[in-house]
C-alpha cells in the first residue's frame, strides 16, 4: 500500500502559531505565579490560555488558518 499524502498538514499557520505562543506564555507565567504563590495571577494566566484559544480561532476564521485564503504554505 502506498500513502499518497505528501504533507498531511500539521497546523503550521499564522493562526496556529499565534495561539500556541500565547498559550505557551500563559502556561509559563502560570507556573511562575504558582511558584511565587500568587493564586489570583495563576487564574489570570489560565484565562490567558483561553484567550490564546479564542485568538487562534478568530485568526483561523479570518483566513489565516491552514486552508484559509490569506495563508500560503511554504516548502520546507
Amino acid at each position: 500500500m502506498s500513502n499518497n499524502i505528501g504533507d498531511p498538514g500539521h497546523g503550521h499557520s499564522p493562526a496556529a502559531w499565534t495561539a500556541v505562543v500565547i498559550m505557551l506564555v500563559a502556561v509559563t507565567l502560570g507556573v511562575l505565579f504558582y511558584w511565587f504563590d500568587l493564586p489570583v495571577l495563576v487564574w489570570v494566566s489560565a484565562g490567558l490560555v483561553l484567550v490564546g484559544l479564542i485568538v487562534g480561532w478568530v485568526l483561523s476564521k479570518a483566513g489565516y488558518g491552514v486552508n484559509g485564503p490569506k495563508y500560503s504554505p511554504k516548502e520546507h
